[in-house]
């Protein structure tokens, strides 16, 4: 009977071992960048605006937490937030909606990101949905960028600097396990 019993949880503790080192190998990166929508006069047009390269400094990333660029098994967007840093009391109430592709190079741009639709809040910060996209080859490149498509459905008489907050996970096999 005690024999019956060990073999029954030996295979449940070896799976909730593997499952805590599985949650050890995951890590987040945080980046962040900023960009501007001009004032306008018109609405319902849809607008691009590209971001400045951002340095992903993955190599000396992935080796602080114990991996490296051939270990990486996964990278996903986790959260990306935008903020109105001016006008002071600036809000999102002027987008209809918005979308934010990244882009590397040789790497086909995706979509990874956006909102449809968008309520008037009031509010500053807007959250914006994941497109839960497979994204370790952009990552893993020394730069990236984002591109920023908006459509806009009020006029806004004054330039909006917005700041993005990205929030990446990365699963990876680190020291090999």
């Amino acid at each position: 009977m005690k024999r019956n019993l060990l073999l029954l949880f030996v295979p449940i503790i070896l799976l909730l071992n593997c499952s805590a080192i599985d949650e050890l190998t995951k890590f987040d990166l945080d980046y962040q960048t900023s960009y501007s929508i001009p004032s306008s006069t018109l609405i319902d047009l849809p607008f691009d605006i590209q971001t400045p390269d951002m340095a992903t400094e993955s190599e000396s990333t992935f080796e602080n937490n114990d991996t490296r660029k051939d270990l990486i098994e996964s990278i996903k967007l986790k959260t990306i937030k935008l903020t109105i840093d001016t006008p002071e009391d600036g809000n999102f109430n002027f987008l209809k909606e918005i979308h934010v592709y990244i882009n590397a190079e040789g790497v086909e741009e995706l979509e990874i990101a956006n909102v449809f639709d968008l309520e008037n809040t009031n509010s500053s910060t807007l959250q914006l949905q994941v497109t839960d996209q497979e994204l370790k080859e952009f990552i893993k490149k020394d730069t990236f960028s984002l591109r920023v498509k908006t459509i806009t459905d009020e006029t806004i008489n004054e330039t909006h600097d917005i700041t993005i907050d990205t929030k990446f996970r990365v699963d990876a096999k680190i020291l090999g396990v």
